[in-house]
């Protein structure tokens, strides 16, 4: 019995949807839309992340040995480095590599510094990344506590603008998330609100012979959720091949080549985008049917 009831509630859903033909395609066009937006604003905040955190694989903190420091100060150091939080790998550089790397940057004229190979003045040091770049300033502090530092050389301003520019992004992306969502949930409730409208007889007759509030508002959700997930299929289509075709032209870009920027797949974004965007069509469709329904069920 439960089954057929079951059944009855699932198949009126699915009747509603493809019996207001107009109806529901503007629907699900404009959830399209809304989606699409999100869409290019969560790939991009996506590929901020990605480009942030090679940023971060690659953006060092250099912190230079003093001289007079012997071999095991040098080694215990290295030890309390790694004992912070925060930090990703410590990487020791010797004096002599550092002589070695001057050298190579003079190119034919290197040879002028081979002078200092017996008496370096060059300090040893260590290179520090960092697991979040956020904590920077902060894990800077505790270096310079500690005992035999010289100095700390980091890229302070390019550590902060990006930081500012993955904060703003994400800023934004969960500001339109919110418009869209409230915009669709709209346009969803007035949908429902139009099959209602034409069925409001049949459901007032359904009232007075005893069918509960939940036996008529279901067939309104379904119709709701399928008008979600059909708009979220779409939209992954689009976006999905969209994003491969404006990747790969960005690739062949010389610019881009040069800088080394890659970009995150979109199958690497698949099983992330599914969930989001299912969650946002079924969730939208129902809270829109929902709403739609208040009116005449209170009646």
């Amino acid at each position: 019995m439960k089954f057929n009831i079951f059944g009855y509630l699932i198949g009126e859903g699915f009747k509603n949807t493809f019996k207001n033909k107009k109806s529901t395609v503007s629907a699900m066009l404009a959830m399209c839309i809304s989606m699409l937006i999100f869409g290019i604003f969560f790939i991009l905040g996506e590929n901020v992340n990605h480009i942030m955190q090679t940023v971060e694989d690659s953006q060092a903190i250099q912190v230079f040995v003093k001289l007079d420091a012997s071999e095991e100060e040098v080694r215990k150091l290295g030890e309390e480095l790694k004992q912070i939080e925060g930090i990703n790998t410590v990487q020791f550089v010797s004096k002599d590599e550092t002589l070695e790397e001057y050298q190579e940057g003079f190119g034919d004229k290197g040879h002028i510094l081979d002078k200092y190979k017996e008496e370096n003045f060059f300090p040893d040091s260590y290179v520090v990344t960092l697991k979040n770049l956020e904590q920077s300033k902060e894990i800077q502090q505790k270096i310079n506590s500690l005992d035999n530092i010289k100095n700390i050389t980091s890229a302070n301003e390019t550590i902060s603008k990006l930081i500012n520019i993955t904060n703003g992004i994400r800023i934004i992306t969960a500001g339109i998330l919110v418009g869209l969502v409230l915009g669709a949930i709209f346009i969803i409730s007035n949908t429902i609100k139009l099959t209602v409208y034409a069925r409001r007889k049949e459901i007032s007759i359904m009232k007075y012979v005893g069918a509960t509030n939940s036996f008529i508002r279901w067939p309104f959700i379904v119709e709701g959720i399928i008008i979600g997930i059909l708009a979220a299929c779409i939209s992954i289509l689009i976006v999905g091949g969209s994003y491969k075709l404006i990747v790969a032209k960005l690739l062949e870009v010389d610019t881009i080549q040069k800088l080394g920027i890659t970009f995150v797949t979109f199958g690497d974004m698949f099983n992330a985008i599914i969930i989001v965007y299912m969650i946002l069509g079924i969730g939208i469709g129902i809270i829109g049917s929902a709403i739609s329904m208040r009116k005449y069920l209170e009646v």
